[in-house]
């Protein structure tokens, strides 16, 4: 997998669009809509997180690994919360509110994203080419929405929808927010493709019974019956996409 680069803001990183494309003159090769996850598959942020959460361990005396971190990738902020709220308590006998531990991780989060964006290799360029075709685009991810709105600003006009952590009230693996994305749209899920990073990410557009494009970034997503898995987003293209839509499958990574 190419190695990730902070690269200054592009210019103008996806064409402005003031309304998705009504999706009964959209081209039928194509997406109904593509949903995409934002850590770890739109941005780089998983590091952040963790090294956030090294942080909170560390400053109160609890031990925290590198292993424990990569459990709680893709999953719903209030139940990493907790985990780490108990994890604190035992380790340590610290006790902190989850919802106080979760808004010191965004916080930490936001501060870095605003210093320096990694963009996913091959994410800005799908992202423009579905723009250019009129494809809509939603931001469906656990992160809250003070962090979904400064990433979604960095690219203006890119994403009709943003649905964000603090917005559903069951988060992934759950599929209610690819629904509600699907939704907010006027599209069927079952015509549009997920873009996803994380098991509970591919759970939770599968459910929704959308197409989803698994493409691993901090841990491995195994093959299942139906799921397309590519090493990076460079590989794909709005025509490749088109055919996963349709129902084809492309796995490009070794089992």
């Amino acid at each position: 997998m190419p190695t990730d680069t902070p690269i200054p803001d592009p210019p103008n990183p996806a064409p402005r669009r003031p309304h998705p494309q009504r999706p009964d003159r959209q081209d039928p090769a194509l997406p109904a809509a593509v949903l995409w996850d934002m850590d770890g598959t739109l941005v780089d942020t998983e590091p952040h997180w963790i090294a956030a959460e090294h942080a909170l361990m560390a400053r109160h005396g609890a031990s925290w690994s590198h292993e424990q971190a990569l459990q709680l990738v893709g999953s719903a902020l209030p139940d990493s919360g907790r985990l780490l709220a108990a994890h604190l308590a035992a380790e340590a006998g610290v006790h902190l509110d989850p919802d106080a531990i979760v808004a010191e991780l965004i916080g930490e989060v936001v501060h870095q994203v605003s210093a320096s964006v990694v963009w996913r290799p091959g994410a800005l360029q799908l992202l423009r080419e579905l723009g250019e075709l009129g494809v809509p685009c939603a931001l469906v991810t656990m992160s809250y929405r003070s962090l979904a709105g400064t990433v979604a600003a960095l690219v203006p006009g890119a994403f009709a929808v943003v649905v964000a952590g603090d917005e559903v009230t069951r988060g992934k693996p759950a599929p209610d927010p690819y629904l509600r994305a699907a939704h907010l749209l006027g599209v069927d899920p079952r015509r549009c493709v997920v873009l996803e990073d994380s098991a509970p990410g591919v759970a939770s557009g599968e459910a929704a019974g959308a197409r989803v494009v698994a493409c691993p970034h901090m841990v491995p997503i195994p093959p299942a019956p139906g799921r397309s898995r590519v090493a990076s987003l460079a590989e794909l293209d709005a025509a490749a996409l088109g055919r996963v839509a349709a129902g084809q499958v492309v796995d490009s990574i070794a089992p």
